[in-house]
């Protein structure tokens, strides 16, 4: 790879960890080609992006990017094959590891960038695959804000049904 190359490849992983707010780190060496493609194929269709890196240049465009220190403890994953799995579902690629593990071995979890969270090791995939989405997450703090107003407006509801008709039988009453 010449020189141009290698700027061209470090431009656009810096733009990629600047934009991504998670990636994963994963080891699919050992998989044929058509269980790359598989793989690829699968990501594709969840919306994760698979880029096939080498470890000097994602290194340098880590350091690169404002704030690059903060990739620092992710530096020891980057030995061996390395591909990065971007998207903006921090769970999504953690899922489809899960998913494709089920019938093959790899691709193995190295390390994963979650908003300033760091996990090393493919023992956190678990974990990962089972953090909700941020849509989940205000989804739950919806219904939690929905019951008490729905328990206050079904008291009310059978409240009033229960003054009318006390109010009912009191003129039934004096009548």
């Amino acid at each position: 790879m010449r020189r141009e190359q290698k700027s061209e490849q470090i431009e656009i992983l810096k733009d990629k960890f600047t934009n991504t707010p998670f990636f994963y780190l994963t080891d699919a060496s050992k998989l044929s080609v058509e269980e790359v493609n598989e793989f690829r194929a699968l990501c594709f269709s969840r919306g994760v992006e698979m880029k096939v890196v080498k470890n000097t240049l994602a290194k340098i465009a880590m350091e690169s990017v404002e704030n690059g220190d903060q990739y620092a403890s992710l530096f020891d994953a980057l030995k061996g094959p390395t591909a990065i799995l971007f998207t903006d579902t921090a769970n999504s690629p953690g899922k489809i590891l899960k998913e494709f593990r089920k019938t093959h071995d790899r691709p193995i979890l190295k390390a994963a960038y979650i908003e300033e969270s760091i996990y090393i090791g493919d023992e956190q995939l678990s974990s990962l695959a089972d953090l909700k989405s941020k849509e989940d997450l205000l989804g739950d703090v919806i219904l939690i804000l929905q019951s008490p107003i729905k328990n206050v407006i079904g008291a009310l509801q059978s409240g009033g049904n229960t003054i009318s008709g006390l109010l009912t039988a009191l003129e039934k009453k004096s009548a």
